[in-house]
């Protein structure tokens, strides 16, 4: 092979070196999104998932189970990729990292789309869901609106998309905590005046657990930053996310995606019930 490839360099004119070059890069671009054949290769999509609480992923206390709306998804992916699914548990600061080494195909983590993400990582082009940040403090924080966290300390998760707009906009004092229930416990501690994550999880936490925050409330009655939720990949991977794109139009029309976003109660299916509607007609029956 490497005699041939040297006879043919060796018999090209300039120009045609040109052109060989460029198929030769070409070439290598197309094979660049190895992923869904491997993924089809090995029968098996593995899943990046964050376990930071319901609705989105969590760990069930009786049966030990892996629950959540995200894990949900990604088990009905893989059956629509007709493969089986591997979970694998990512937190805030190494899901990128995870995705970009290889280690999980798809991140399905919490990961609101943003610019600078986008810049680094592709995605799929129809989001699953849709999400806001809710703060959470004390009711007697004096808390009412975004621009009272100006000078401020207030608790994120590392890698958290509200991390701008809150030091940018609201001059807020964002501490990076590397997961969401060590950012619960900072608030409870004293180190913030308040917790900003994704509404719905905050909102379910007061319900699930109203003796244990019975002091705190969400502060501001509006959501910082809402974004599409979307699954990530890496640079390159078109086929990849075409398909799972078209897999996820199919589970928001087929209202599959609605009816696994009420099984695990998201509080707000406002978006999931506009998405049906418009992929309505285009289910596969």
């Amino acid at each position: 092979m490497v005699r041939i490839v040297l006879k043919f360099w060796s018999t090209c004119r300039p120009g045609a070196l040109a052109l060989a070059a460029l198929g030769l890069l070409a070439a290598d671009a197309a094979r660049a999104d190895a992923t869904l054949d491997r993924i089809k290769g090995r029968q098996k999509l593995t899943v990046g998932i964050i376990l930071s609480g319901a609705p989105f992923g969590y760990i069930d206390p009786q049966t030990r189970a892996e629950k959540g709306f995200n894990i949900d998804l990604g088990r009905a992916l893989a059956e629509k990729l007709g493969v089986k699914v591997e979970l694998v548990t990512v937190t805030p600061p190494n899901r990128v990292q995870f995705l970009q080494q290889g280690k999980v195909d798809i991140l399905i983590a919490n990961m609101q789309y943003t610019e600078d993400r986008a810049k680094i990582l592709d995605h799929v082009p129809t989001p699953y869901d849709r999400a806001g940040g809710a703060a959470l403090g004390r009711k007697d924080s004096g808390i009412h609106d975004w621009a009272d966290l100006k000078g401020k300390p207030v608790c994120i998760s590392q890698g958290s998309n509200y991390a701008q707009p809150l030091a940018d906009i609201y001059g807020a004092v964002v501490k990076g905590i590397p997961s969401q229930p060590e950012s619960m416990l900072a608030l409870q501690g004293g180190n913030c005046v308040v917790a900003v994550h994704v509404a719905p999880t905050l909102k379910l936490l007061l319900a699930d657990r109203p003796d244990d925050w019975k002091d705190y409330a969400i502060v501001i009655p509006t959501e910082l930053d809402p974004a599409d939720s979307v699954i990530w990949l890496r640079k390159g991977e078109r086929d990849t996310a075409a398909a799972l794109d078209a897999a996820v139009r199919d589970l928001h029309g087929s209202g599959a995606m609605l009816a696994m976003a009420k099984a695990n109660r998201l509080v707000d299916p406002t978006f999931l019930e506009e998405e049906q509607r418009k992929f309505a007609g285009q289910a596969k029956p």
